[in-house]
């Protein structure tokens, strides 16, 4: 890719003057036109060789546009409490909302290259993390993301004349560190895993755009045109009603025999034999929390249910058996504007906890498969891809050392009309039932081929889910509790 970069550009002052002020007043335009439309974010990925200009670059574009609706973010080395979460959290917190741009220095490419060409880790680690970025891209741009991969190029002998300069300049000599000449020592090999990595991660949704980064006026003039055009077409491409989005048919039975009706719904458990078993699962669940080696571990527990299943009920059964410092409940509903504005995993992403907590989500993230799918809030092809980039965030949290226990708490239609009756009669219940319950209650069937896909699509190995048979809840509870302990004592198991 670099072999095929065209080096020693250069534009003369005169050209220079003449172009910018338009450029200049044209990019504000276009930055405006961005936020009226807020019909997607700008992600300006900024990567390269030392002394090729990329701060400078990144200066201008933040001297040319307003300062309201672009932020830059420089990455370092990972704080203690970016360690205790995937590789990408810090990366994911930074994303702009719709209407805005966004600038990342350091970003999720500087660590697995600069990692590799000082021999830290393994060509099939490389590729690993060259794969997840790739889904995580792609994640991105179907979100509506527009991305741009700036990598600014030197050659060798440039690089070491560019570095000699900023080194004699007093003005510029504070930018200069021995790591910068660290980097031109190992030129070669950071330029080989470069170039893989750019060829691995150029796609059509986020290609990469080399700059000459010889001559800072043609990387200005460069870059910020590629911008202007780039963004002027996917604004009149948003604009344009007659795009249609195709999506791959679903799968349907051809009976009416599902994972749900089959489960047996009459499982109970005797009343006598509940506050022994209670006590026990609880008692269990609260030492398996403070054994020492749960501290390299997270626990992330999802709550998924017909109206009035039970989930309230089982989460203070498992808040009953744990410290309140340890522990957070999220309660999920209806996303706010902020959260409209990102990714729909974005408010799940900030929401994660570090090593030795638990967080417990009363709904989540399988939302986009529900909900959302069968009230038609997002349209077919956006709930169908969620299936895999659900996959692609559970196993990301797995990795960096969450337990993962997802339960879908099951109840009988007939069930769960006496208890929306109840709630209706009961004073101190009234607020659990709404005229939402009783529109999704009519549309039940559909609810239930949304679960039954969602289960079917994203149980697995690392995440699977557990259908819990909830008409009696006091045989839910225990199931649940049963559940998380064995989890738990599953991965502590790992971590001998």
């Amino acid at each position: 890719m670099f072999e095929s970069a065209e080096l020693g550009h250069k534009i003369d002052k005169k050209a220079y003057a003449k172009t910018m002020p338009t450029l200049r007043a044209d990019l504000l335009d276009v930055q405006y036109d961005l936020k009226q439309s807020g019909r997607f974010p700008v992600i300006i990925l900024v990567n390269g060789i030392d002394g090729a200009g990329k701060g400078e670059t990144v200066n201008l574009l933040n001297e040319w546009m307003d300062p309201r609706f672009i932020e830059t973010y420089a990455f370092s080395e990972p704080t203690t409490e970016e360690l205790e979460r995937p590789a990408l959290w810090r990366f994911w917190r930074a994303l702009p909302p719709k209407g805005k741009i966004g600038i990342l220095f350091g970003n999720w490419y500087a660590d697995p290259i600069l990692r590799h060409s000082l021999g830290k880790t393994k060509l099939a680690e490389l590729e690993e993390h060259l794969f997840e970025i790739n889904r995580f891209e792609k994640m991105l741009a179907d979100e509506g993301a527009l991305i741009f991969k700036f990598w600014f190029h030197l050659a060798k002998e440039a690089q070491k004349k560019r570095l000699k300069a900023l080194e004699k300049d007093p003005t510029t000599r504070w930018r200069i560190t021995a790591d910068d000449w660290r980097g031109y020592r190992d030129y070669d090999a950071r330029i080989e895993v470069s170039q893989h990595a750019l060829r691995q991660t150029s796609q059509a949704y986020a290609p990469w755009i080399v700059v000459d980064g010889s001559d800072e006026r043609y990387r200005a003039v460069t870059v910020g045109t590629i911008l202007l055009e780039s963004i002027r077409k996917r604004l009149a491409w948003e604009g344009d009603t007659t795009r249609r989005i195709a999506s791959a048919p679903i799968v349907h039975p051809i009976d009416s025999s599902n994972l749900l009706n089959r489960l047996d719904l009459s499982r109970k458990i005797a009343r006598k034999a509940y506050p022994g078993e209670l006590e026990h699962w609880q008692g269990r669940l609260n030492l398996l929390s403070r054994h020492p080696r749960f501290r390299k571990l997270s626990l992330i527990v999802v709550f998924e249910g017909n109206d009035a299943a039970g989930k309230g009920g089982a989460i203070r059964r498992i808040t009953s058996a744990l410290d309140a410092r340890q522990y957070r409940i999220v309660p999920v509903a209806a996303p706010s504007e902020e959260e409209r504005a990102q990714p729909y995993l974005w408010r799940f992403w900030r929401r994660l906890p570090r090593l030795g907590r638990i967080a417990m989500f009363d709904r989540s993230w399988y939302g986009r498969v529900l909900v959302e799918r069968v009230e038609a809030y997002c349209s077919e092809p956006d709930w169908m891809r969620a299936y895999a980039e659900i996959n692609d965030f559970e196993e990301q949290i797995t990795r960096a050392g969450a337990v993962v226990v997802k339960f879908w708490l099951a109840i009988s239609a007939e069930e769960q009309l006496r208890r929306f009756k109840e709630r209706e009669e009961t004073r101190f219940k009234r607020f659990k039932i709404t005229e939402d319950d009783w529109r999704n209650r009519e549309k039940w069937p559909l609810y239930e081929q949304a679960v039954c896909h969602m289960v079917d699509r994203t149980s697995t190995e690392i995440a699977p889910w557990t259908l819990v048979e909830a008409n009696d809840k006091n045989y839910a509870r225990i199931k649940i509790l049963k559940t998380l302990c064995e989890r738990l004592e599953t991965a502590l198991r790992g971590k001998d």
